[in-house]
């Protein structure tokens, strides 16, 4: 079987910002070289402070690279585009709107025809198990329900790659993996490449054909790993558990030196 086309290609990335801690440059991404084939699903993982999101919004094109540089279908990105959906953590919705003009101003804004807004509107609602919520405004909503619309917003746009900012990382448990497990199912259908930010290890196995473990500051990938484990997968099985423990030693790691960093400045050595 043929290798998938590479669809993101990130070649040798920094990103400095500058007059951070204390009046000092900080460097939160240092020699970021990545290749995304298309339509995989790839987690980046790491403790607080690591470069996930910074390196997300490079893709999405929210922050530019101090040096390297972000290319999509091998064009470099500058700026958002249309093909490059982003779901955040914060929902993002409009408060005004109800659910269904949430889904559809994207589509609206686009001066879509409105019979495809409607079949668009009326198979996220059904995907997304948001029909009977059409009409109500992001307020009466629970959490889940408003992460649903945001992805449903996002979807909408049919846009070839998705972009996520840990989206369930305020949920609970149980509305966590009911997301998790209709996240792979639209994935499944939809084939769209998706980089998706988390701190939980569970969570990236869980979902990731791909996990990119990456260094507390400066940001670097310290080990880049194919999950090869059938789906649906379990937590509770043998080589689920042997795989997060192996994660757990590289970002726990990470966690550590960071700490020893944070004590060693604190005594002035």
């Amino acid at each position: 079987m043929a290798a998938a086309e590479t669809q993101i290609k990130i070649q040798g990335v920094d990103k400095i910002f500058q007059g951070g801690d204390e009046g000092k440059d900080v460097i939160a991404l240092q020699g970021i070289n990545l290749e995304i084939p298309r339509g995989q699903f790839l987690c980046l993982l790491g403790p607080s402070g690591c470069g996930k999101s910074t390196l997300l919004n490079a893709i999405a094109g929210f922050s530019l690279p101090t040096n390297g540089q972000v290319l999509v279908e091998n064009k470099e990105i500058s700026e958002p585009g249309p093909d490059r959906g982003m779901v955040f953590q914060e929902y993002a919705l409009f408060p005004w709107m109800s659910v269904e003009d949430n889904i559809t101003f994207g589509l609206r804004i686009k001066n879509a025809p409105e019979d495809q807004v409607q079949k668009t509107l009326e198979n996220l609602l059904e995907k997304l198990k948001l029909t009977e919520f059409r009409k109500r405004f992001p307020k009466d909503l629970s959490g889940g329900m408003r992460q649903r619309v945001a992805i449903a917003r996002v979807l909408a746009l049919d846009p070839p790659i998705m972009l996520m900012d840990e989206p369930f990382g305020a949920l609970d448990a149980l509305t966590r993996r009911s997301l998790q497990d209709e996240l792979i199912k639209l994935w499944q259908e939809t084939k769209k490449t998706v980089v998706f930010v988390t701190h939980s290890m569970e969570e990236a196995i869980y979902l990731a054909d791909r996990i990119v473990v990456m260094t507390y500051r400066p940001g670097t990938v310290k080990k880049d790993l194919i999950v090869d484990l059938p789906r649906p997968r379990n937590p509770a099985a043998n080589d689920f558990n042997a795989l997060k423990r192996e994660i757990s030693d590289m970002v726990m790691a990470e966690q550590n030196r960071f700490q020893n960093a944070q004590l060693k400045g604190s005594t002035g050595d």
